[in-house]
């Protein structure tokens, strides 16, 4: 029962009680009876008065709760001229103009978070309390070339793209550094923070390839231009001075001097060797900026391929092509182009420990060309290493071939990677 149900029960009640009472006591004089009945009445009046000054606060108490509940701040009382009454309005009137500043700083404050995740230059994806994916910034989907829609709602452990599962071994407030394909590197940071007294997390992903291959260039160049200078400074002056004593007759009158003019002549082969070693890896340091034409993508390719050809009939490895009739026009640089597809098919083909085969596939629809081999594959430490400066897997490699691959395809703006996609499948692809 409410509370002003109890109150006008109570007040008529006590009334009948008066009125009854008064006619027991009063019945034999008629004049105390009606003064009686109008002291009653009286009464009653000013109990529905009482009621109604009372009840009007109560009232407008429950027009404030029903705003509260229903978030509306801007429901305001006025004053009615009574103390008590005005001092209620009062303070609910102040709560209701913090409420409502609190609320626009909140919603300013929101939007502006909003604004800024979706605008950073950063990776940004926010958990829920159940460690399930809860928003993604358009950055993040850029840098996991993903869909939103199949991601919310989603546990990071649940996805199979490898900064996933690298964001499901993070701990709060760990960093990491994760490479991928061997030439793509991403910092994962994850941190978290309090919502209705609960923690979230969130990760953060930043893409520090162009930094890292900056930086790796930098110093690969200069440590390849002080060996190419003591070297080009150590060959010129003794293989001229060789040279001279080559063509010294005089010096090889006696055919006991044939073992030292051949061994010189070795000599000279060495340095020449040597002086062409270095120059492979001035090349990498001194690519030029690409010099893009119109070329078509099937006449490079076919180029290629023919000039690897005996190199594959060597190994028994063969070429198949997927390509399609209409010509496939891109802009590029046709000299640097054919130069990364001479390593990325030579790569393919001494991976091959017999016989074999190299599938070109070209995609039109999504400008992208397959190098395909059926070779040994990549193994984890590997890929970790591909596009690494110096790093090769061959016992006489230089380790420059897929370090110049990747830097002519970067000059070109092309995408790229080199997985082992299955046993015996490992691709090369290249997006234009």
């Amino acid at each position: 029962m409410k509370l002003r149900t109890k109150y006008i029960l109570f007040v008529v009640i006590l009334h009948l009680l008066t009125l009854l009472l008064t006619y027991f006591i009063f019945d034999q004089n008629k004049i105390f009876f009606i003064v009686s009945e109008l002291v009653v009445i009286i009464s009653m009046v000013i109990a529905f008065q009482l009621y109604m000054q009372l009840i009007q606060p109560l009232k407008m108490l429950m027009q404030g709760v029903d705003a509260i509940k229903d978030k509306d701040f801007n429901v305001k009382f006025l004053p009615t001229g009574k103390h008590e009454v005005d001092e209620l309005i009062n303070v609910y009137n102040q709560m209701m103009d913090e409420l409502r500043t609190e609320r626009t700083r909140q919603e300013q404050q929101h939007f502006f978070l909003e604004k800024l995740i979706y605008t950073s230059p950063t990776g940004i994806v926010i958990l829920d309390f159940d460690d399930r994916i809860q928003q993604i910034n358009p950055k993040a989907l850029q840098l996991l070339s993903v869909n939103e829609q199949q991601l919310i709602g989603l546990s990071v452990n649940e996805q199979e793209h490898p900064l996933f599962q690298q964001m499901g071994l993070l701990k709060s407030g760990e960093t990491t550094v994760v490479k991928l394909d061997g030439a793509s590197s991403f910092k994962l940071q994850k941190s978290h923070f309090v919502d209705r007294g609960f923690s979230r997390h969130f990760i953060m992903i930043e893409d520090l390839t162009a930094e890292i291959l900056a930086a790796e260039k930098k110093v690969y160049g200069k440590v390849i231009r002080m060996m190419a200078h003591e070297v080009n400074n150590t060959i010129g002056p003794v293989n001229s001075i060789m040279q001279s004593a080559m063509k010294t007759d005089r010096l090889w009158q006696s055919h006991d001097f044939d073992t030292l003019k051949d061994a010189l002549q070795v000599a000279m082969d060495r340095n020449q060797n040597l002086n062409l070693f270095m120059r492979n890896f001035a090349d990498l340091v001194k690519l030029p900026p690409a010099n893009k034409q119109p070329i078509v993508l099937q006449k490079v390719i076919n180029a290629v391929a023919k000039l690897m050809s005996i190199k594959a009939q060597e190994k028994g490895v063969g070429f198949e092509f997927n390509l399609p009739e209409t010509d496939m026009n891109i802009m590029a640089d046709e000299q640097q182009l054919e130069q990364a597809l001479i390593n990325i098919v030579k790569n393919a083909i001494e991976a091959h420990e017999d016989k074999g085969t190299v599938t070109f596939t070209i995609t039109p629809s999504a400008k992208k060309l397959v190098i395909t081999d059926t070779g040994k594959g990549i193994s984890a430490e590997q890929n970790a290493n591909l596009f690494s400066p110096f790093f090769s897997t061959k016992k006489d490699g230089q380790g420059i071939g897929l370090t110049l691959v990747r830097e002519i395809l970067l000059n070109h703006g092309f995408e790229f990677s080199l997985k082992t996609v299955e046993e015996r499948q490992t691709e090369f692809t290249v997006w234009f």
